[in-house]
């Protein structure tokens, strides 16, 4: 029966715990990285189909609405109303840029969360204790 202190695991053993914590820490940072893509895409996704039933059903509106407005017009006013219609289109499309700059701008950046975790074990490292 032994009752003495356990064994040191000596400079070997202790390689091998350092190896292992540091695989096990870069393991634990790629699957937050595949998390993190994961995310990414199904945002991207929902963005994509939004963008397109957006463009899609504002199209059919637009071209709607002017064939409309330039076939009651057409015998009086035909070249003030494809000249208001032009210049309405071109407003709205500048509105929208700038509104979707601005929807961009408020985005949560990319890979928020691997990099907050990395700066965490960046300064873990830095400080002497």
């Amino acid at each position: 029966m032994q009752t003495g202190s356990p064994a040191s695991p000596g400079l070997l053993g202790s390689l091998r715990a350092l190896g292992d914590g540091l695989l096990a820490g870069v393991h634990d940072r790629i699957r937050l990285v595949g998390f993190e893509l994961q995310e990414e895409k199904i945002r991207l996704i929902r963005i994509m189909f939004w963008i397109t039933a957006v463009v899609f059903t504002g199209m059919l509106a637009v071209s709607f609405v002017s064939i409309a407005l330039v076939y009651l017009f057409w015998e009086s006013a035909r070249f003030a109303v494809l000249g208001g219609l032009a210049l309405a289109y071109a407003g709205a499309f500048v509105a929208t840029c700038l509104a979707f700059r601005r929807f961009l701008a408020r985005q949560p950046q990319s890979f928020a969360s691997t990099l907050r975790e990395l700066d965490r074990d960046r300064s873990c490292f830095r400080e002497e204790s």
